[in-house]
């Protein structure tokens, strides 16, 4: 038991697993159960039960439950509390190695979610999470946020892994028609949203930037009931993102 402690400090590094380390904290069960389906290195879990951590295996992830029985370390949950700034209700705890997958060129199968300079750290995860699960090729964010931040990673519940997950310029893009979401856009529901397509949100405060809006091939707007001012972000995503999946051939 006091081998772990150690180990988690060398590995987190001064920053404790914050973003520009070496590994990135998965916090909580399904972060890592989905971390490790997707291919993430893992150098160390920890548990403060272990054997309910591997009960929620056998019921949540029996694809995983040999894998974990062996990788997951038991810790008392006091050391766990020293390890992480929060520990999470399922009292497990790991790091990974962060390697974004690469960005797909075209032709793509699947669009790009381009996030313009979001704020809430909370926001992001989420849309993350819902554009793996959806099958998008990837999330892109412009502005300071990294989307590599623990508490994004946490909203996410460890899908970093699973699609292409990057921060860029807004001037640095990669190729493809850009849909970008904006009030004054046609309805999206008069539109098909082609597979290759970059599909643009704005920020929760201001919006798109004008530099997406002056890029776009095509502003598009959601449906609304009037004196709504708008929808929280993730919710904006997942609507679009399901109006693509909807227009998609079965079986595809």
């Amino acid at each position: 038991m006091t081998e772990a402690p150690r180990r988690w400090r060398e590995l987190a590094g001064p920053a404790g697993g914050e973003p520009g380390g070496k590994t990135v904290l998965l916090d909580g069960f399904h972060a890592l159960k989905h971390a490790l389906r997707f291919g993430a290195d893992v150098p160390l879990a920890l548990a403060g039960d272990k054997p309910a951590a591997l009960a929620l295996a056998r019921e949540l992830a029996p694809d995983l439950a040999g894998r974990l029985e062996t990788l997951l370390t038991p810790v008392a949950p006091e050391v766990l509390a020293t390890l992480v700034p929060r520990p999470h209700p399922t009292g497990v705890a790991a790091l990974a190695v962060p390697e974004p997958r690469p960005v797909p060129g075209r032709p793509r199968p699947a669009p790009l979610v381009v996030l313009d300079n979001p704020r809430h750290l909370g926001n992001i995860g989420a849309v993350i999470r819902l554009a793996a699960g959806c099958g998008a090729a990837g999330v892109l964010t412009t502005g300071t946020a990294d989307p590599w931040h623990p508490n994004v990673i946490r909203a996410a519940a460890g899908l970093h892994w699973a699609i292409a997950v990057h921060r860029r310029p807004a001037d640095r893009l990669p190729d493809g028609p850009l849909y970008a979401l904006d009030p004054d856009g046609t309805d999206l529901r008069d539109l098909a949203l082609p597979p290759d397509a970059l599909l643009a949100f704005g920020s929760e405060r201001r919006g798109l930037s004008e530099e997406l809006r002056a890029r776009a091939d095509r502003l598009v707007a959601l449906p609304m009931r009037p004196g709504v001012s708008s929808y929280n972000l993730a919710t904006s995503a997942a609507m679009t993102l399901y109006h693509w999946l909807a227009g998609r051939p079965p079986g595809r």
